[in-house]
């Protein structure tokens, strides 16, 4: 399972990390820590929270990554608009 989280930082990701990618890879990493594909309804609700803290701290961790060597991904220089992008976010 683990095998299908990518790397969500520039130079391995080519773009900026979408919600989609990070939400995909929070996903990935709860049913593989929970050893569930698809939880029970009753797990369902704390399933879904732990999705979205894992989620929520990925985006963190990649908007407060200095990636050294990226230059114009830096301050958002030289980059156009994308709109998969999320909102908030100004380049790694």
């Amino acid at each position: 399972m683990c095998r299908s989280i990518k790397t969500l930082r520039p130079p391995v990701l080519p773009e900026e990390a979408t919600e989609e990618d990070i939400r995909a890879a929070a996903l990935q990493y709860v049913r593989k820590v929970s050893g569930f594909r698809a939880p029970a309804a009753h797990n369902q609700e704390v399933f879904d929270r732990a999705v979205e803290a894992v989620a929520q701290a990925t985006a963190e961790l990649l908007d407060g990554l200095e990636v050294r060597g990226a230059g114009a991904r830096r301050a958002g220089q030289g980059l156009s608009p994308d709109p998969r992008r999320r909102p908030g976010r100004t380049g790694g």
